[in-house]
């Protein structure tokens, strides 16, 4: 398998989109922003409860609207939104048959039956479990069945992912494939390597105890296979932002790839070492042996490595266009990147949040530094600084030129202003928000608790100008995600009519072949499944054997 018919790989990069696919594309992404709408609310009425000012009215429990919080934004939002970008760039580089599309819509409707099932018993007050669902607290057996169905209807859609390169690839034998198909094949093999472990704790555990065919259930297994799919979860999220970096932030700023090869294997890395370190979640357990948390902390570390390739290709990038077009000077090149484009700058506030985001992440993983902030709202504030910022702000990116190309419309230079305050306002909310969360989880202030549970101890009131800050930061945020709301509605249904650009750049000239090793996808999944087996098959042995008596179930109304 060689690289000479690379041109070829390049000509169909830019693959039309029509009608019908812009349709499924978009339908995808209209969930993703009814979920920003409905989560961000909640999200503000969390950090009003918790500043000890505000009280929920009509009965409404916290943990209620905790759980939709988390589902809706943690699992809703970003899938919904990552496939629809997913099948975006697949269409584009590759093409999409119709056989493929109608397989996909079936996709779709089993995710929105699935979600709606989930939604409704999380409203009712049935499935206040929050998002890890932790056992032995039991939710109504539709909670368990609808994220069954959102996990099935995600697995067809990338089972037509991989599809539609598998046909590309019998079209164009010997030729490597475009980059953006292999990023998403990667990420949809990750997610499905890595979600087989919530299914079979949902089908094996939690259906079964929740109709009440087995009385108790094993909560250590069930914990330990949440988080060996908890983790790699988080960068299910994060690469379709890479992707962004990669393929879309060069051509807006009048780039290019700066190495094809080192992105792929980035991604290639990110598969190894996301999946097999779920332990590094649960280091305050008892029943793990110490050794094997050691050894999956020390792969956790592991991705630290195409992280910084990521940063050193990102920024050689901005640094070879800005020389390119004349800007000299130490950092010429970087005072000239299009600081007024919002398609730039989003994302790159995103990236600029993945650095203390990574240093979080580095002290949560550790064994001795993650026992002064454990179930602290340490941890909140640094899920918001990666998930919320790096990965949200990187989608909203990539929305404000996906939309209107999907739906035939333009970016208008009124709407694009209000992009860059959109940006700015969630960076201060979220600044404020995720900083206040920080500082306090250093003091031991706990994370998903209402302030009626900690308003009458000793540490409240040195807690208590923090939550008010989180409130303050809180509300800013909702403000950007109103403001995000509608840019989406003007983009979708009322900017002008035209043509915008779907951007995805070509690789530097000279820049080294890409090895044809790369399209041999056996190696990496080999590798995959074997580092999985090292990590897990010894330890969740162990586990089995000598776990304590299955717990019974606790049912609601519930505490922490």
């Amino acid at each position: 398998m060689g690289i000479a018919k690379l041109e070829d790989a390049k000509s169909s990069q830019s693959l039309p989109i029509t009608k019908p696919e812009s349709r499924l594309y978009m339908s995808f992404i209209h969930v993703a922003f009814i979920s920003l709408l409905i989560g961000g609310l909640m999200g503000l009425l969390q950090t009003l409860v918790r500043s000890g000012k505000f009280e929920l009215p009509w009965g409404i429990d916290y943990y209620q609207i905790l759980t939709v919080h988390g589902v809706i934004l943690g699992l809703v939002l970003t899938t919904y939104f990552i496939i629809g970008f997913h099948f975006a760039l697949m269409g584009k580089t590759v093409g999409i048959s119709e056989k493929q599309r109608k397989v996909t819509w079936l996709a779709f409707w089993v995710m929105v039956v699935g979600t709606i099932m989930t939604a409704t018993t999380i409203l009712l007050g049935e499935a206040s479990v929050l998002y890890t669902f932790y056992a032995p607290l039991r939710a109504h057996p539709a909670f368990y069945i609808g994220l069954a169905l959102v996990i099935i209807g995600s697995w067809v859609a990338g089972f037509v992912n991989w599809r539609q390169l598998y046909v590309w690839k019998k079209q164009n034998p010997g030729v490597k494939s475009p980059l953006a198909a292999f990023m998403v094949t990667i990420n949809t093999l990750l997610w499905f390597i890595a979600s087989l472990g919530v299914a079979a704790a949902v089908l094996i555990q939690f259906i079964p105890w929740s109709l009440g065919y087995a009385e108790t259930i094993n909560v250590l297994v069930s914990r330990t296979l949440f988080w060996y799919f908890g983790h790699p979860l988080v960068y299910f999220w994060l690469l379709p932002a890479y992707m962004a970096w990669y393929l879309v932030i060069p051509k807006i700023i009048g780039g290019k790839i700066f190495s094809d090869s080192l992105a792929r294997m980035s991604f290639v890395l990110f598969l190894f070492f996301s999946i097999p370190v779920g332990f590094h979640h649960q280091l305050t357990e008892p029943g793990v042996d110490p050794t094997w948390k050691f050894i999956q902390v020390v792969l956790t570390f592991m991705v630290v490595i195409p992280s910084l390739m990521t940063a050193f290709s990102l920024f050689a990038t901005f640094e070879i266009t800005g020389r390119k077009k004349g800007y000299g000077g130490l950092f010429g090149w970087f005072k000239h990147l299009p600081w007024k484009d919002v398609r730039f700058l989003a994302p790159f506030i995103g990236m600029l949040a993945f650095i203390p985001g990574g240093a979080g992440g580095i002290i949560n993983a550790s064994h001795q530094m993650n026992a002064v902030v454990h179930n602290t709202i340490w941890v909140t504030g640094h899920f918001h600084l990666t998930v919320a910022t790096t990965v949200i702000l990187t989608f909203f990116g990539i929305t404000y030129w996906l939309v209107p190309h999907l739906t035939g419309r333009k970016l208008t230079p009124q709407l694009n202003k209000l992009g860059i305050v959109q940006a700015i306002i969630w960076t201060v909310g979220m600044t404020i928000m995720s900083g206040a969360m920080h500082i306090v989880g250093l003091f031991g202030a706990p994370r998903r608790s209402s302030y009626s549970e900690y308003g009458g101890t000793e540490q409240a009131s040195e807690w208590i100008g923090y939550q008010l800050a989180q409130a303050v930061g809180g509300t800013i945020l909702f403000i950007g995600i109103l403001l995000m709301i509608y840019i989406f509605v003007k983009l979708t249904f009322f900017a002008p009519k035209g043509e915008e650009e779907f951007p995805i750049a070509e690789e530097e000239e000279d820049a080294e072949p890409t090895p044809a090793f790369f399209e041999n996808w056996k190696l990496w999944i080999a590798i995959t499944i074997a580092l999985i087996l090292f990590a897990y098959t010894i330890p969740f042995v162990d586990i089995i054997q000598n776990s304590p008596p299955g717990s019974k179930p606790f049912d609601f109304p519930i505490g922490r």
